[in-house]
């Protein structure tokens, strides 16, 4: 049997990584600013981490949602106290996709409505209604196709303004920063025009944290820059540190009735025990003060460059925007100086590292960054 033949492939297998670093079978050193899709938040095979999930695996790895798991709510405390959203309330899952599949559906539970407000470039996974709401035809099959969907302008309030009129708007779904779009920062006022709006139309306000979540952008959510409280938040990539695991957190006005939502593997005792390492060495290591210093001192430095065109984001989430003819960029990056980066099309590189990068390793990528383009540093 082969593999299905879906990923376009570097020609490097990593065997090991040790915080910010990761090495090939042939003991090449990599830097890793990319960290799998902005999923390693607290950098490869943290010792805490580590202790934490092997310890429970000596316990007990898996039992179903039919039982008590004192971790759940254990997880549910510490991520309240760390995110600010204490009276809120958390569903367990998988991935990315699913938390945005099961926020999308419990908002229609809620007010009976069918229509969804996505934007343009927004990217939500690739099942089903998170497929529908993500702007790219390309990977929508047609089962997925739906009327229910209506994508906006980005950051254009006006729009919004008129959709909600026109149409009985279930969901307002939004990532505070756009990843796979081209780290797209949504604006202040926008996020504040969504906010009104959903609570003039019964509507409910998504915010879609599974990449921009977590600490990445120097707060624990992105949508926290607007100083408003959303009603369903999506989380999952940097949740885990690599072991999948995804979830939701939903506003005191939204009420559970059983079987409205439910997983099998969602939840579930090592994926508790990876939840709650992130959140402590966060926590314990200040990693979202440092991901707001050291995503400043990056885009700062990076802005120098007189070849950049732009430079987007906010903490260790920044897009550098390129002209076509430095396409080259990043796989030289990568081919040349051995460092992990990201890509959003045609000409964006992405800077998704571990939320405990270093200065070092940060002048490391600036470094080899002003090589390839063949500027001097000052």
């Amino acid at each position: 049997m082969k593999l299905f033949d879906v990923y376009p492939i570097n020609p490097i297998n990593i065997v090991k990584g040790v915080g910010s670093l990761v090495y090939d079978d042939k003991g090449t050193e990599y830097l890793d600013l990319y960290g799998g899709h902005a999923v390693i938040s607290i950098g490869h095979t943290h010792p805490h981490y580590v202790k934490r999930l092997e310890d429970q695996l000596h316990r007990i790895g898996f039992y179903s949602n039919s039982i008590e798991i004192p971790l759940q709510k254990e997880l549910a405390e510490k991520l309240g106290k760390v995110s600010g959203k204490e009276d809120y309330q958390l569903f367990l899952c998988n991935s990315g996709a699913e938390a945005n599949e099961n926020a999308l559906k419990l908002a229609s539970f809620y007010n009976g409505k069918k229509k969804i407000i996505a934007f343009r470039k927004s990217f939500h996974g690739r099942t089903s209604l998170a497929v529908a709401a993500t702007d790219n035809p390309k990977i929508i099959a047609p089962v997925n196709e739906t009327d229910n969907v209506i994508f906006l302008p980005w950051n254009e309030e006006s729009a919004l303004d008129d959709a909600f009129v026109e149409h009985e708007i279930s969901s307002v779904i939004i990532e505070g920063i756009q990843g796979v779009g081209g780290i797209n920062v949504a604006d202040i006022g926008f996020l504040k025009k969504i906010r009104a709006l959903c609570d003039q139309y019964h509507a409910v306000f998504i915010a879609d944290s599974v990449q921009c979540g977590y600490g990445r952008s120097g707060k624990f959510f992105s949508h926290d820059f607007a100083h408003v409280n959303a009603d369903i938040y999506t989380m999952a990539k940097g949740m885990g540190n690599g072991f999948p695991i995804g979830g939701i957190i939903i506003s005191p006005k939204i009420q559970p009735t059983y079987g409205m939502l439910g997983t099998t593997f969602g939840g579930n005792h090592l994926a508790c025990a990876a939840g709650l390492a992130v959140l402590e060495v966060i926590e314990q290591e200040n990693l979202i003060e440092n991901a707001a210093k050291l995503g400043k001192y990056l885009a700062d430095e990076i802005s120098k460059f007189e070849q950049v065109t732009e430079v987007r984001g906010r903490g260790l989430m920044i897009g550098i925007e390129l002209p076509a003819e430095l396409a080259h960029v990043r796989k030289e990056l990568l081919m040349k100086h051995h460092i992990f980066t990201g890509e959003a099309k045609p000409n964006v590189i992405r800077l998704l590292p571990a939320l405990n990068l270093t200065k070092a390793h940060a002048d490391r990528f600036l470094e080899a960054f002003s090589s390839v383009l063949n500027y001097q540093l000052t």
